[in-house]
């Protein structure tokens, strides 16, 4: 096949594929600018400040060759909580766009020194002391947080660090094809944003109701044990292994480049969170790309650190 050739079938294949957008967003201070630095380094056409009515104009058209990074906070003109959290279901409804939303979160203590250390004004509150203005804005920021699809907790990471952690979150390492999410939840607090495939891990036995393993989660050795000693266990994670193994190679071929999979249970503590362990370790035994998020683990901790219990 002739070079030309070999570039239109490239564009044909693209124009099919829906848009990858990385929405990035967080309360002032959390690292927004260096997440979106980091995304345009990685291959990215990165966008910052850019209004919300101007995002659904951007993406008419065929898909760009690349992913698109777009930045929104409270500074964007036209922000608005309802909006952006409207906009961000309005999109998920296009088949022909697949988008994901990115929290940089962060503790107010460490936000307020962030503030110290450059001598900035908060945008909400530029007449008043810094505190003032993140405390509004972590408030305001919460339900958008709550639909976030992956949060990183920028609270104690340098800006290399963060880097690092938005590159291995959202780019496969050189020399493998695709990256894979593994994301536990809770089914009383509904689905998560931007998942390809959802297992259910309910009928698993529940460390929930033993009350030595109660207030424990699947990360912990002994409740672990005890999902894995249910006698349904073994064959389901075989059969899910299986599956999902049987399907990467075939996801790569078509040229996707990551893979986001949920295990959901009641609380979304135990068997889920012991389910993606699991899986995630035996994944990564095999080469692949593989990164974590216990959605209701990070909330509850989220929230003790807010408290200062944590």
């Amino acid at each position: 096949m002739t070079q030309d050739g070999r570039a239109g079938m490239a564009q044909a294949e693209s124009a099919t594929r829906p848009q990858r957008v990385i929405m990035v967003t967080g309360p002032s201070g959390a690292g927004r600018s260096s997440a979106i630095n980091a995304l345009e380094d990685a291959g990215c056409e990165a966008i910052d400040n850019l209004p919300l009515s101007l995002i659904p104009r951007l993406l008419d058209g065929p898909p760009l060759p690349r992913p698109l990074a777009l930045g929104v906070d409270v500074r964007n003109r036209e922000f608005s909580v309802d909006g952006l959290l409207e906009l961000v279901a309005r999109l998920h409804r296009q088949p022909d766009v697949m988008v994901e939303l990115l929290f940089l979160d962060c503790d107010a203590d460490t936000l307020v020194r962030r503030f110290s250390e450059t001598r900035r004004r908060h945008p909400l509150r530029p007449d008043e002391p810094p505190l003032v203005g993140i405390l509004q804005e972590i408030d305001l920021m919460a339900p958008v947080r709550d639909a976030a699809d992956h949060l990183i907790d920028t609270s104690r990471m340098t800006p290399h660090a963060l880097r690092a952690e938005v590159q291995r979150a959202f780019v496969p390492a050189r020399g493998l094809p695709m990256a894979i999410s593994l994301q536990s939840f809770s089914y009383k607090r509904g689905l998560p944003r931007g998942v390809d495939m959802v297992f259910d891990c309910r009928f698993l036995a529940n460390p929930h109701w033993d009350a030595t393993l109660r207030d424990g989660d699947g990360r912990d050795r002994a409740v672990a044990a005890f999902v894995e000693a249910d006698p349904r266990f073994a064959p389901f994670f075989a059969r899910v292994h299986d599956l999902i193994g049987s399907l990467l190679d075939a996801f790569v071929d078509e040229g996707k480049t990551s893979l986001t999979l949920a295990f959901g249970c009641t609380g979304g503590r135990h068997r889920s969170v012991a389910m993606v362990e699991k899986l995630a370790l035996a994944l990564t035994a095999e080469g692949w790309q593989v990164s974590r998020r216990h959605r209701e683990i990070d909330r509850r901790e989220g929230r003790m650190r807010e408290a200062g219990q944590g």
